[in-house]
């Protein structure tokens, strides 16, 4: 294979790669709707902390994406936390809004997200995992 055939299939290749790496996962068409709780657990926590099945059943907390961009996380009923979203490939970043106003930012990360299950996470000490089954899908 000739110097400049390999040139032009080494590039070829690094531009599919590059092309599939900046790809976003998480697309918003799959993410719009609510969004069951099914397992939520802290594994930072010290002890490793979980929601019991029959919490879950009980509290029924779920997240809910909508249009225009727009996020909320209920818990017994009540507005746990709201605010806004984009996409930048697998996170989600979410800016939290307060009642005063106020704002803080973080990233949810994406690990696994089908047309039925959403499994993402926050880090640090009190980050937590949930998985998530679209509503209707159960």
């Amino acid at each position: 294979m000739k110097a400049s055939n390999k040139i032009i299939l080494f590039s070829g290749i690094i531009g599919t790669v590059f092309m599939l790496g900046c790809k976003s996962k998480v697309q918003p068409e799959k993410l719009y709707g609510k969004w069951n709780y099914i397992r939520a657990y802290s594994p930072n926590a010290n002890p490793p902390d979980s929601v019991s099945n029959t919490e879950l059943q009980e509290l029924k907390p779920y997240i809910e994406f909508t249009r225009p961009d727009k996020l909320r996380i209920i818990w017994d009923g009540k507005v746990l936390s709201q605010g806004t979203f984009t996409l930048d490939g697998d996170n989600i970043r979410y800016k939290e809004i307060f009642a005063d106003g106020q704002s803080r930012q973080f990233p949810f990360y994406v690990s696994e997200l089908t047309d039925k299950q959403i499994i993402f996470e926050t880090v640090g000490k009190d980050g937590s995992k949930v998985t998530a089954v679209k509503d209707g899908s159960r």
